[in-house]
């Protein structure tokens, strides 16, 4: 079991959060469930309903579509938070590499945290903003083929 104090520092790490009162933070953690899973257990598949995102306080975990591994997770990362954004089915799967413990943030808290501080849904804009930058820059890295 986290103190309320492991469970915000874990939270400040994920990108949306890191800007918002300690407080608040504090409020969200509280409604959080933790979860432990064991070493290859599938937490999702893709294709499946997702409303969860995932916050890694030990462990690894692998993203993946089939046998092609996307991404590797580990401890004070986050991974599934497309599924609390929108309702479209899950786009990769995940599965542990070993024994892992998760907090884990629904849509409904999400919700209920940016009604309650919209600042949030600024700092999500940004976030995800960012990532679009991260992509669009690791595709024109790669060398564009003359006409």
């Amino acid at each position: 079991m986290l103190s309320s104090v492991d469970r915000l520092l874990f939270v400040r790490r994920v990108p949306i959060f890191k800007e918002l009162r300690d407080d608040f933070i504090v409020r969200l953690t509280s409604v959080m469930h933790e979860l432990e899973f064991p070493a290859n257990y599938t937490i999702f598949r893709q294709g499946e309903e997702g409303r969860s995102l995932y916050i890694v306080v030990s462990g690894r975990v692998k993203l993946h579509i089939g046998d092609k591994k996307l991404a590797e997770v580990d401890q004070g990362k986050y991974f599934g938070e497309m599924a609390v954004f929108d309702t479209q089915p899950r786009s990769a799967s995940a599965t542990t590499l070993e024994p892992c413990e998760f907090l884990e943030l629904t849509q409904e808290q999400l919700y209920d945290a940016i009604e309650e501080t919209p600042e949030i849904a600024v700092n999500i804009i940004r976030e995800l903003s960012r990532l679009i930058r991260r992509l669009n820059d690791d595709i024109n890295v790669t060398p564009s083929r003359s006409r």
